[in-house]
């Protein structure tokens, strides 16, 4: 009998001490207000422990020994709606019974009311077994839990503050159709030739006399796109001239639209048509669908305009999401690698005892263990301080100090989930990729074959540094976010160099001065391609006026077109700043709990290096290549 909690060290110990549930549960209990509810954060720790136990035995019997059936029984239209393979159906049935849809939702909502966290440390199992079904799995009681966070952004939910829950919200019939496993949702938002530039999206949403609202477009690669309810990003304020209040992003709402609904007698009439169910080298138990809408009825969600916001509050969960599916498959990579390792023999012992797969394995167990602590802490911040706003708009019954300290922590937890977000999804979705090949590797021969499942693993990583944001937009964002705040505080970021350098030298604790090295190349990284940036944009002054030299200077910054080097290098820095996050959270550990001390040297024993040679790559790497750039750019004009 196989459980994926009780086998895993590493997932206990956040279970048990690696998170601050105080807080956590605090804030989810509504300060243990209600009736209902847990009475101190001890026994709430206790139900979640239950709940992480029963859902590791589901998957570790159930889902795991099906997972190969999941992956052979790929879903197909048939006359007009998706049919999955047996195996898919079985597990979201015995999912279903175990009623792992309402496990966030509020009670008052038929939920059990648990923290995000519990959603997704048990996401992380259902992935170790089978990235498709976590996949689909996540399009469940996650969005009836988005329903709700919608209806609560745009006003439409009350709250009743003396008994501390929600007396009406406006999706409530949706969300518990959802909860029920009935139905689940789906988010639609890329198009052809519309997928990372969504400013680009054509599907169009048009309102008639009556103020009803009709959408018309397509969608492409919506997972589980043959659910029910479907949030979609649609145009309903065409840009009439580039600088149109409306134009790009900002002509974007969010809709919910019902796909379909079941009529007496078995009948089913649809509103989107499924045109197709995307063949993919992996996940393939998992629906990707292209869709088509002609005048299907929606209803919107906020304000005219305000849709790219909303899909950011689904998309920064989804990412952490990802992050969590990514530790899954490193873990079964890890798990399957050391197992052959240690079967097969090859010149006289295990091939995991020669020095070079041994090396690999030790490498593949610090990366987990530490990729895990990233997105652990990312996730933390991230439930924390969308608990904090709602509890700071709804919180009536708050005294003015706990107000205070509200209002203090909440923007504290949402620059560090903005932090660390971007930094996770890279690097969890890269190493799952790196993790899986390694696995295939150490199996050799028979890793090329589908005996071992190896090759499984491999397929379905692919797609992980893919959706949900490429790599390289998370890059990107990485880069603009932190050379923007170096503009923005300047004073802070020579503050933060004179103390890491300070420390790394200083630093009576061996590991907090290597911790503080990796500070200081990643603050030399930022510095140099902020000079650069800052070079770059004094050559344009001669062009303007002295008038405007002020303005070009201290607010005319368009990242598109003044931070080329920094773009050139965005992926680079991006390794650095990861490495350095994830120094910083297993030093944080490591002085609440010594046993992390080996971790967090063992992870700088290879960061190390690795941080000093992509600093050089930065430092010395680029001006040929974007020479060129600019060269074809000007022959193209």
């Amino acid at each position: 009998m196989a459980n994926f909690y009780t086998d895993n060290e590493d997932l206990l110990f956040y279970m048990r001490d690696g998170v601050d549930w105080a807080s956590l549960v605090e804030i989810t209990e509504y300060g243990f207000r209600t009736a209902e509810g847990y009475k101190d954060v001890k026994e709430a720790l206790a139900s979640y422990h239950e709940i992480a136990e029963m859902v590791g035995d589901l998957i570790g019997n159930e889902l795991a020994p099906r997972a190969a059936k999941i992956d052979a029984e790929h879903p197909s239209v048939k006359d007009g709606e998706v049919v999955e393979g047996r195996a898919m159906r079985d597990i979201f049935k015995k999912m279903r019974e175990a009623e792992l849809h309402r496990l966030c939702l509020p009670r008052e909502l038929g939920g059990l009311n648990a923290p995000l966290m519990v959603y997704f440390l048990c996401g992380e199992m259902i992935a170790r077994a089978d990235v498709s079904s976590m996949t689909h799995f996540s399009f469940h009681g996650g969005m009836g839990l988005a329903m709700l966070a919608f209806s609560i952004h745009e006003g439409t939910t009350r709250f009743d503050t003396k008994q501390a829950q929600i007396a009406q919200t406006r999706f409530e019939k949706e969300i518990e159709e959802i909860a029920s496993g009935k139905a689940w949702g789906c988010m639609d938002i890329t198009e052809p030739d519309a997928g990372s530039d969504m400013a680009k999206l054509r599907a169009r949403a048009e309102q008639d006399a009556e103020g009803n609202w009709y959408i018309t477009g397509q969608k492409i690669f919506i997972t589980s796109g043959h659910g029910k309810y479907h949030f979609v990003i649609a145009r309903t304020e065409p840009a009439a001239r580039e600088e149109d209040t409306f134009a790009g992003l900002k002509g974007l709402s969010m809709f919910l639209v019902k796909a379909y609904e079941d009529l007496p007698g078995g009948k089913r009439e649809r509103y989107v048509t499924i045109e197709r169910v995307e063949e993919k080298l992996g996940h393939n138990g998992s629906v990707t669908a292209a869709l088509s809408f002609e005048r299907t009825p929606a209803a919107l969600i906020g304000k005219r305009g305000e849709g790219f916001r909303y899909m950011l509050t689904l998309m920064n969960n989804a990412r952490v999401g990802v992050g969590f599916e990514s530790i899954g498959l490193m873990e079964a990579a890890y798990r399957m690698a050391c197992a052959y390792a240690e079967e097969r023999h090859s010149m006289g012992k295990a091939i995991g005892r020669h020095e070079m797969i041994a090396d690999y394995l030790d490498e593949m167990k610090t990366d987990l263990q530490a990729i895990r602590a990233l997105c652990v802490t990312a996730a933390y911040h991230e439930e924390m301080s969308q608990k904090l706003r709602l509890l700071e708009r709804f919180g009536e019954e708050m005294s003015e100090s706990e107000r205070q300290r509200v209002r203090k922590d909440q923007p504290r937890h949402q620059r560090m989930a903005r932090r660390l977000t971007p930094l996770l999804k890279y690097i969890a979705a890269e190493k799952a990729v790196d993790h899986a090949r390694r696995a295939v590797q150490i199996h050799g021969g028979v890793g090329y074959t589908r005996e071992y499942g190896a090759e499984k693993l491999l397929r379905d990583a692919m797609v992980l540094p893919i959706y949900e944001g490429t790599s390289q937009i998370q890059s990107l964002m990485a880069m603009k976010d932190t050379l923007t705040g170096i503009l923005q505080h300047p004073r802070e970021f020579v503050t933060r160099q004179a103390k890491a350098r300070l420390q790394s030298i200083s630093a009576e604790d061996t590991l907090v001065r290597r911790v503080a090295k990796i500070q200081v190349l990643s603050l030399s990284a930022q510095q140099h391609l902020m000079t650069r940036t800052i070079f770059a944009k004094l050559k344009q002054l001669p062009e303007k006026p002295f008038s405007a030299w002020f303005e070009t200077l201290s607010k005319d910054w368009d990242p598109k077109r003044d931070f080329a080097m920094a773009m050139l290098h965005a992926e680079r820095l991006t390794r650095i700043l990861t490495d350095e996050a994830i120094c910083e959270v297993l030093l944080e550990q490591s002085q609440k709990h010594t046993q992390r001390r080996a971790l967090l040297s063992a992870w700088l024993d290879r960061a190390e290096t690795r941080c000093r040679g992509l600093y050089d790559e930065i430092v010395s790497l680029g001006e040929d290549h974007l020479a060129r750039l600019q060269g074809q750019d000007r022959e193209a004009q």
